[in-house]
C-alpha cells in the first residue's frame, strides 16, 4: 500500500474513535475502508432527508454493509430551516451545521472521540460553505490531512476493489437549484424522479437543474447526441413535462460538476 495510505492509517490511529459522515460516495467509502484497516472504533452515520435520493441513502447502507463498519441512518430536517429553504450562496453551512451539531451529539453521548468527514485537498478550492460549519464542530478531514486528492481516492479505490472507484458524483439534490431558487419538497422530488428516468435510459453522469418550470438538461458532451435522437428526445419531454416542468432544455456546454457555484 503506498506512503500516503499509511499515513492516513496513521492519522485515524491517533484519533482512536470517530463518527464518520458517511454518504456512500467516492471519498467517505475510501475513508470507511481506510477506518475498516486501522481498527479504531468507528460509526458511519448517514443523513437522510427529501435532499438525498433514496437510492443514494440504499447504496450507503450496502457499502457500510460491504466494509464491515456498524452504520446509522439518521433523519434530517433541512426543509424546516427557512435560510436553507431560501437557497443562498450559504445553503450549504446550514445543511453541514444541522448535521454537525447531530454527530457531535452522537459522539458525546457514545464516547468517540471525533466527528470526521470525507472531504479531500481538491474540495478545499471549490465553493464550499460546509467546511464553516466543519471548524465550528471541530470536524476533522482525515483525507485533507493526508493529502488526497480526489484522483488518487479513486486510484486507490481501484486498487482496493471498492465499486465506488468510479462512482460520479452525488451531491445532494438541492444544488441542481441556481442560488435564490426556493427549495421545496415537490421541486426536489420532481428533480429526483427526471434523474432516476435519465438514468434508466444509460446516461452516466447527468444533473436537471431546476429553473422554475424549466429542466435544463446535462449529459456529457459525448452523450449529447443521443439524448437528442429521434424518439428518445420526445420520450424525454413527454416525461419531465409528467414531472411538472412546463420547459425542457439542454445545456449544450454538457455536464460539469457544481456548474452552479460561480
Amino acid at each position: 500500500m503506498t506512503e500516503k495510505f499509511q499515513r492516513l492509517l496513521n492519522i485515524l490511529k491517533e484519533m482512536q474513535s470517530a463518527v464518520l459522515a458517511f454518504s456512500g460516495g467516492v471519498d467517505s467509502t475510501f475513508l470507511l475502508k481506510a477506518i475498516k484497516e486501522s481498527g479504531i472504533n468507528a460509526l458511519a452515520v448517514t443523513a437522510f432527508s427529501e435532499i438525498m435520493p433514496e437510492s443514494d441513502m440504499r447504496f450507503a447502507e450496502d457499502m457500510a454493509g460491504l466494509i464491515g463498519i456498524r452504520h446509522k441512518v439518521i433523519k434530517t430536517s433541512e426543509l424546516n430551516n427557512p435560510e436553507f429553504v431560501r437557497n443562498t450562496v450559504n445553503r450549504c453551512f446550514y445543511c453541514k451545521d444541522g448535521l454537525f451539531t447531530l454527530l457531535s451529539e452522537i459522539a458525546d453521548g457514545e464516547g468517540y472521540k471525533f466527528v470526521i468527514d470525507g472531504s479531500n485537498v481538491d474540495d478545499l478550492s471549490d465553493w464550499r460553505p460546509g467546511k464553516k460549519a466543519a471548524v465550528k464542530y471541530g470536524v476533522r478531514s482525515p483525507l485533507v490531512e493526508a493529502g488526497f486528492s480526489k484522483e488518487e481516492i479513486r486510484e486507490l479505490s481501484k486498487v482496493l476493489d471498492l465499486p465506488t472507484w468510479s462512482k460520479p458524483a452525488s451531491p445532494c439534490l438541492s444544488s441542481r437549484f441556481p442560488y435564490g431558487v426556493e427549495i421545496t419538497k415537490e421541486g426536489l422530488k420532481r428533480v429526483e424522479q427526471a434523474e432516476e428516468f435519465l438514468k434508466n435510459l444509460s446516461f452516466h453522469e447527468l444533473r436537471v437543474r431546476s429553473h422554475n418550470d424549466t429542466a435544463r438538461i446535462e449529459v456529457r458532451t459525448d452523450e449529447i447526441d443521443k439524448l437528442l435522437g429521434k424518439g428518445l428526445r420526445e420520450m424525454i419531454v413527454i416525461k419531465l413535462k409528467e414531472l411538472g416542468f412546463k420547459h425542457v432544455a439542454v445545456d449544450l456546454e454538457g455536464f460539469r460538476s457544481g456548474k452552479l457555484n460561480p
